[in-house]
């Protein structure tokens, strides 16, 4: 939501205020369009200067210019005409090439640009956001700008020209009929502008409808295989009926109020050139008006207020731009809540030591204002949920290997995504080899740092360019290199071509199993002093596991590493494990000691493994707590 007086701003003076490189196209598409109209109208006039050669022969107005002979003016207007109808051919092609190349390359920029923000964007603008409205602003509504310069703005500037040039020559002809002839113009536009005003709410809350209709789309596609093992087909049916239901409520009353224009401009034209017919006649029976001159403007009352019939399609069409427009440049105008700048780093020379001091954080949740819908670009107002961590202090080493665990929301995933600056902490810091991280430039840090999600992102490419994601150009001995290292390669051989193989969208025609272990050959090709593992091994079978586990004893020799993990199994070789819970490291310390210690790591432990317990009573604490965690 713009702020202040920013929020008056109209959307096409805001669109090309962003697009200022393209002003002289614009200059020229108007130029051509304006030419165009011009000779358009010139044949109209020509057609009553042939009816005054006609009529009036040496006494017609081309004789009194001094062509005198009848067959001299008549091809001499025969001539006229045909440069006339090149001219406006040729204007009509210039134009056309200007304003339709204009609408690609800004729909292209703009684009790219909005792409380019939104990956800017900090992480919980995501988790607030709906993805598949996202991509209705991304594509559709884009698409609805190029809509409108590749046609609308040319028939605006044409109508506009066009009544200009019609009513100087009504004027030069006749003031009377001109008054009579020009009087439904004003209603007309008066009549467009009120249609407007009520048709832009209505086009805005249908590009809202459209959004949320886009996103529940995308939502359940990506869970199709949830929808289909719940046998929920019908029950999402309905969802995308009550979707789509309100889509097409929003578009129905926008229906109503744009198929109402054209009738109403219809009526308005009929006084206008019943009008010119009828008072026009008069004049020229009662000799007040030549017969040329009565055709010419008999002609060009339809060529003046005919076309104005289109401004119901234009009006429409500018509507459904603008509402589309505001969007985009919403979310173009987003702020950047965690910057990209800062001091540089080199990522060979990091060592790796990380501190962190009195950590604190809070999680938001953004409901809309009153009465409003949460979109991407409305107003929001931020309400804290809860304190995800609570003054975590903690050193590790370069080189050393750490673990985080506790039960689900103990914060454990928290300390990863502030490391990576996904967000910013609200309270303390962070700092990597003694410099605060929120100093550090955003990609350096990033680059710094190998990152194994629980459900890693795979693109949809090739096995190869998977593995190489992100990263310079890379041979494919490295690749296989990385590919042997995470335990990889025989099940890449054995795909239908190799390295080669598309993984399909989001690596969907892979196992959970063979995707973990292609992100850990990603992070193993990046070589980065830093590696965190959030759960990677967490929805992978035992084999994968092991697999993994023989992996990362020789990854993380050398190099800081973090683990998150629910299975203690994986983390028990580290070399400090923090137990969290609500926020607070409430345990620290290795797997034998804390084992040692009998709190709620051993009682973890226990129910992980089936251990007997040490000489502890049926209602321990701690083990209770412990169960009812693992629930």
């Amino acid at each position: 939501m713009r702020a202040g007086g920013e929020a008056a701003v109209h959307p096409i003076r805001r669109l090309f205020g962003y697009a200022r490189v393209y002003r002289g196209d614009v200059v020229w598409a108007s130029v051509y369009s304006v030419l165009n109209k011009f000779f358009d109208v010139l044949p109209e006039v020509l057609i009553g200067l042939a009816v005054d050669v006609v009529v009036n022969r040496r006494v017609s107005f081309l004789a009194r210019m001094g062509i005198t002979d009848p067959r001299e003016q008549l091809l001499a207007l025969t001539a006229l005409t045909v440069v006339v109808w090149l001219c406006e051919s040729a204007s009509e092609y210039l134009y056309d090439v200007r304003w339709r190349n204009l609408a690609q390359n800004l729909q292209h920029d703009l684009r790219l640009a909005a792409y380019a923000h939104v990956q800017r964007l900090e992480l919980a603008y995501f988790e607030r956001n709906r993805s598949g409205n996202l991509l209705a602003i991304l594509n559709e509504d884009i698409n609805q700008m190029e809509r409108f310069l590749n046609g609308g703005a040319n028939q605006l500037i044409q109508m506009f020209t066009g009544s200009l040039l019609v009513g100087a020559v009504f004027f030069v002809l006749t003031s009377k009929l001109a008054a009579l002839a020009l009087v439904p113009v004003p209603f007309i536009l008066f009549g467009a502008f009120w249609f407007q005003a009520r048709l832009a709410p209505r086009y805005a809350a249908m590009r809202e409808a459209a959004g949320a209709m886009a996103a529940r789309l995308n939502n359940n596609l990506q869970g199709i295989a949830t929808i289909k093992a719940y046998t929920a087909e019908e029950f999402e049916a309905q969802h995308i009926t009550q979707a789509s239901n309100e889509y097409r409520v929003r578009n129905r009353s926008a229906i109503r109020w744009s198929a109402a224009i054209t009738p109403v401009i219809r009526v308005a034209i009929l006084a206008g050139f019943a009008a010119t017919l009828l008072y026009g006649g008069l004049l020229t029976l009662r000799g007040e008006l030549g017969v040329g001159s009565y055709s010419v403007l008999v002609y060009l009352t339809q060529r003046l207020l005919w076309p104005l019939t289109s401004l119901a399609e234009v009006t429409d069409l500018y509507q459904r731009s603008m509402a589309s427009i505001e969007r985009v440049m919403n979310l173009l105008d987003t702020p950047v809540a965690i910057g990209y700048e800062g001091r540089p780093l080199n990522a060979q020379k990091v060592a790796g030591a990380l501190e962190f001091r009195d950590v604190r954080f809070a999680y938001e949740a953004l409901a809309p204002a009153a009465g409003e819908a949460s979109t991407a670009c409305g107003p929001e107002v931020p309400s804290i949920v809860r304190l995800a961590l609570d003054g975590v202090s903690l050193t590790i080493a370069a080189g050393e290997t750490v673990a985080f665990v506790g039960s689900t929301g103990s914060g454990k995933s928290t300390l990863i995504k502030l490391l990576l600056r996904f967000y910013e902490t609200r309270h303390g810091s962070i700092l990597l080899d003694g410099v605060a991280i929120d100093e550090i430039a955003l990609q350096d840090l990033r680059r710094a740092i190998g990152y194994v999600a629980q459900d890693s992102f795979l693109t949809d490419g090739t096995v190869a360019e998977n593995i190489a994601y992100g990263q310079d150009p890379c041979d494919r001995a490295a690749i296989e290199a990385a590919a042997r290292a995470a335990e990889a390669h025989e099940f890449i051989l054995e795909l239908p071509a190799g390295y080669d193989t598309p993984v399909g969208e989001r690596g969907l025609k892979l196992s959970g199993g063979q995707r973990q272990r292609l992100a850990l050959a990603r992070a193993i090709l990046k070589d980065p002093p830093i590696l965190i593992l959030d759960e990677a091994t967490s929805a992978v079978d035992n084999e994968t596991e092991a697999a993994i586990q023989r992996s990362l004893e020789a990854l993380v020799v050398g190099r800081t590493s973090v683990f998150v993990a629910h299975r203690l199994s994986t983390v028990r070789h580290a070399s400090c494990i923090h137990v969290l819970e609500r926020g607070r490291i409430v345990e620290s310390g290795t797997h034998e000691q804390l084992l040692c210690r009998e709190g709620t790591y051993a009682a973890l432990w226990r129910l992980q493994t089936g251990e007997s317990r040490s000489a502890r009573a049926p209602g321990d604490a701690s083990e209770a707590a412990a169960y009812r965690a693992s629930r």
